[in-house]
């Protein structure tokens, strides 16, 4: 079973959880306020980007697997009294109700009940589900065959709620029947027993094989976490969480891998697309086929299987702007015969994109992001260009920081991909709202500018 199949139900979680919580103030909402007068239509859709934006904030659904009760309360507090506040703002700009400390004050201590009975309920449930079942388990190698190895070794093995099935030690410096291989073994044996995370012991490792190996872990897209010694270790990209009392630094994960920022971009995406469709779309998409039908015979759209997030495929949608052809694996080239001559002035000013805004809005791609590239490209440099499969880690984009920076339309060299994937592990690494807008905003300017690789 594969990562991505391990994780298959665990990604609903967040989104379950999200669900039941806003049920619930909503639910409390209709009670406690139905004797102020108080327009619940909007108050409640208020309440509920409130409560998103407050939990983005103070990261209210970033519990994981080892979080201690102790932090799930200190959570559950800080967001009870940032949504107290946003509760209270709604009441001036309401001149029609009549502001109740009490009502307010009664609300906000059953939302606090509730909320943490059921978030505590859905925490252990999980962590009774995964010793019950053996379901949602991470596979586990160690590098090294130190005390805190070993002690790491029996914290997996007795805190069975946390779900790690730990397969071995490998180490090069020790040799006994505990050790399941040297370093040179290590490889092989995560991928063919795909293994998930890989926790290191950094004196067993030097600079050279540790950077092979996060290289290894980007490829194949595996956790590396780092168990820390009495050596002095880097800390750049370091954060450390708690097994109970035991200390494990792991890589940080981008921002683009945070829940909250999931949750931003998607309704960021939505917005953006409809505004496109219901705006730009509804009509210049009529006029276009109009166009495309009066030129040459076939359908008005293109589809194309892609490769998008973790390697899945989805149909990528265009404006078709080539004639009828059997080669659709190759990309066009300067002066392609297969382009018409409306096709020509689309792909000039990147008209046969538009289309994908309805991938955007199905949630196959995201407005910004990597390029999704033809499966053809994938097989060629997939093994041959470094981190090129990185950029799967997130979603596809309409447009990316690779295009606005020149890197687009035909590979002509290797040096062509490896630029192109240079700036999309930049843009995955370095993930911000403002680099968003400005890259939205280049591809303006580049359209209207005219680009040449555009053909």
């Amino acid at each position: 079973m594969t990562a991505s199949q391990i994780g298959r139900y665990s990604k609903y979680i967040r989104p379950i959880s999200v669900s039941i919580d806003l049920i619930i103030i909503s639910m409390l909402s209709l009670s406690v306020f139905k004797e102020l007068d108080l327009d619940i239509e909007y108050y409640l859709i208020y309440q509920a980007i409130g409560w998103i934006i407050a939990a983005f904030f103070i990261r209210f659904y970033d519990i994981y697997r080892f979080t201690t009760p102790i932090e799930i309360i200190s959570k559950i507090i800080k967001q009870g009294v940032l949504f107290l506040l946003i509760i209270i703002s709604f009441f001036p700009f309401s001149k029609q109700v009549v502001f109740s400390g009490e009502v307010i004050a009664m609300f906000i201590s059953s939302v606090i009940l509730l909320i943490t009975i059921s978030k505590f309920l859905l925490f252990y449930y999980l962590k009774e589900y995964r010793i019950l079942t053996g379901s949602n388990f991470r596979n586990t190698v160690i590098i090294g065959y130190t005390p805190e190895a070993i002690q790491l070794k029996d914290l997996f093995e007795t805190r069975n709620d946390y779900g790690y099935r730990f397969l071995g030690y490998f180490s090069d410096k020790k040799s006994n029947q505990n050790i399941k291989g040297k370093l040179a073994d290590l490889k092989p044996f995560v991928i063919e027993n795909c293994v998930d995370e890989i926790y290191c012991s950094l004196n067993e490792i030097s600079n050279e094989h540790l950077k092979d190996l996060i290289d290894f872990a980007d490829e194949n897209n595996k956790t590396i976490k780092f168990i820390p010694d009495t050596k002095e270790i880097f800390s750049k990209n370091l954060k450390i969480d708690y097994y109970e009392f035991f200390p494990v630094l792991s890589l940080k994960k981008t921002m683009l891998h945070e829940p909250a920022t999931k949750v931003f971009k998607r309704f960021f995406d939505i917005v953006f697309s409809l505004i496109i469709i219901v705006f730009l779309l509804s009509w210049l998409i009529p006029l276009v086929a109009i166009l495309i039908k009066l030129e040459s015979r076939g359908p008005v759209f293109f589809k194309q299987g892609r490769p998008g997030i973790d390697e899945n495929e989805f149909f990528c949608y265009k404006l078709r702007s080539m004639k009828i052809n059997k080669i659709t694996e190759t990309e066009a080239s300067k002066n392609d015969p297969r382009v018409t001559r409306i096709g020509k002035f689309m792909r000039k000013t990147s008209m046969d994109e538009m289309p994908q805004f309805l991938n955007v809005l199905l949630g196959d791609m995201s407005v910004v992001g990597p390029r999704p590239h033809l499966w053809a490209q994938n097989k060629v440099y997939g093994n041959t260009v470094k981190k090129y499969m990185v950029r799967h880690y997130v979603k596809p984009g309409i447009t990316g920081l690779a295009q606005v920076k020149g890197f687009r339309g035909e590979i002509e060299t290797e040096g062509d991909m490896i630029n192109r994937i240079k700036f999309d592990v930049f843009y995955i690494e370095n993930w911000s709202l403002i680099l968003d807008l400005k890259i939205i905003f280049q591809t303006v300017v580049n359209i209207l500018k005219g680009e040449e690789k555009a053909y």
